[in-house]
């Protein structure tokens, strides 16, 4: 018996990995975020297995879950948004399975902010502009966040913010990047990437507190701030370049 975590990715039931498809199809339990995995998942689920939704129930419940299958002989298909690296709440969950002695494992899935710059159609990645991903948050009442990890220290360096569950905060963004960015600078908000009722707004710094405002997001939400994300006339990179040589083109010097 193993309890399978498994990145359900941002939303769309069809944004599953192959393996992760396939482990919920032969798991006899299966455990899901009800309030951020998309419920068309459960169709993959073996006929007469035991669904829990676990948006309403404690760490305690859950663990009783699994020790539940555990005595039963039953793998567990447990289901979280996006990715498991990241935000996923899987470690203290696998704390409390090593206590019970109970196996896992970790099938990764599609994180929200892949889906995110798909339905931009942006790389977020850009020649000469833009080379690096920050991943980041600001403080909740779930998790506050260490002293050193601010938007300022990151903003300092001009990568491209991938700033996740912020929408409450969007007037401290504005405020802690403007200095650092520049009232101009692009930010586009996504709500629900890959859901049926997805959203973008685009803006800058400087309008895009009232275009939310005309607009409002309750949650499920990715604020992206940097150049790269408007960046048009830009350097082509040299992987593609003619004179470019590499081992796979078979081409001599």
């Amino acid at each position: 018996m193993a309890v399978h975590f498994i990145g359900a990715g941002p939303g769309a039931a069809d944004l599953i990995t192959v393996r992760g498809r396939d482990l919920i199809g032969k798991c006899p339990v299966c455990l899901y975020a009800g309030s951020l995995v998309s419920p068309e998942l459960l169709q993959y689920c073996p006929d007469g297995a035991r669904i829990i939704d676990t948006a309403p129930m404690s760490l305690d419940e859950i663990e009783a879950e699994y020790v539940r299958a555990s005595e039963l002989g039953q793998d567990v298909a447990r289901l979280h948004s996006g990715d498991l690296s990241v935000w996923s709440a899987v470690a203290e969950q696998i704390r409390r399975l090593e206590k019970n002695g109970i196996s896992y494992t970790m099938t990764p899935g599609v994180p929200a902010f892949a889906a995110a710059a798909s339905a931009l159609g942006r790389e977020l990645t850009i020649p000469a502009v833009a080379q690096s991903l920050v991943l980041t948050r600001v403080s909740g009442r779930a998790s506050p966040m260490p002293n050193e990890e601010t938007l300022t220290r990151f903003g300092a360096t001009g990568s491209t913010l991938a700033i996740h569950l912020a929408i409450h905060a969007l007037d401290q963004v504005v405020e802690e990047l403007t200095p650092l960015y520049g009232a101009d600078c692009p930010v586009a908000i996504v709500v629900k990437a890959s859901w049926p009722d997805e959203r973008i707004i685009l803006g800058t710094l400087a309008d895009i507190a009232a275009k939310v405002a005309a607009d409002p997001i309750e949650r499920t939400a990715l604020i992206f701030v940097g150049h790269g994300l408007g960046a048009r006339d830009f350097r082509e990179s040299a992987l593609y370049d003619t004179a470019y040589q590499r081992r796979f083109r078979g081409r001599g010097e």
